[in-house]
């Protein structure tokens, strides 16, 4: 019962997309910031440097500390994705494509911004 390669790549793809959508992206910020509170710290500069700590305790807490953590979130991505491939393929095999094809994009863009110095 093995997974064929090219849909583990295109799997792992799109986990790779959704998790940086969820942890990082400023689309999806409406969806972090209940589980997280902002610190200000000023900085060495003059400016003020806003951290984002995760909530204590509870679900927020619980729910804060996995939004903070890539890895965390990219096993439940992972495990999500999977599962819903498995049981709903007609529904989620085009938005693992989709994924699939925004997480070659953006790895494409992050390399040309790179080797440009226009990072």
């Amino acid at each position: 019962m093995g997974i064929p390669f090219v849909e583990l790549f295109c799997l792992g793809l799109a986990v790779f997309r959704l998790t940086h959508l969820i942890v990082f992206d400023k689309i999806t910020e409406f969806i972090r910031s209940p589980f997280f509170d902002e610190v200000t710290e000023p900085s060495e500069n003059g400016e003020e440097d806003i951290y984002l700590i995760p909530k204590k305790g509870g679900i927020k807490g619980f729910l804060g500390e996995l939004l903070s953590c890539y890895w965390c979130t990219g096993m439940w991505v992972a495990i999500s994705l999977y599962g819903l491939n498995n049981y709903f393929p007609s529904i989620f095999a085009p938005i693992t494509t989709i994924l699939a094809v925004a997480g070659i994009a953006s790895i494409l863009e992050a390399a040309v911004q790179s080797w440009s110095g226009t990072d």
